[in-house]
């Protein structure tokens, strides 16, 4: 099976990015293909448990549950989560605290590997 890896640098509102990445995930799964996703800078405010979703837009939160569920590994950029405050018990359970080492191996074990 092929492993792709999302690396998401959006906020989580306000852009469409990481929603558009979310829903590639959600594709990628359908087509036998193993996703991993590694958030990165403002991105990691869609791990944080409880967030507040913006009217309009969807709860990208509940959306990351929905694909853990389904076997991708998420894991937040731990410079990220300091830079903003949120330590791994403010996150969704499930997303791992990661740093450029595991999204270096990710990327080497990737058949492909795709930036929003």
């Amino acid at each position: 099976m092929d492993t792709v890896t999302l690396i998401i640098q959006d906020p989580p509102y306000g852009t469409e990015k990481a929603w558009n990445a979310l829903r590639l995930a959600q594709v990628l799964l359908t087509q036998e293909t193993q996703v991993k996703v590694f958030l990165l800078g403002d991105s990691v405010g869609m791990a944080k448990v409880g967030q507040e979703v913006p009217v309009g837009y969807y709860n990208l939160g509940k959306i990351l549950e929905q694909l853990m569920e389904k076997g991708v590994e998420v894991k937040a950029c731990t410079t990220c989560c300091k830079a903003r405050g949120l330590k791994a018990g403010d996150l969704i359970k499930g997303v791992e605290i990661g740093g450029m080492t595991d999204l270096a191996r990710w990327a080497k074990e990737s058949k492909q590997v795709i930036t929003f």
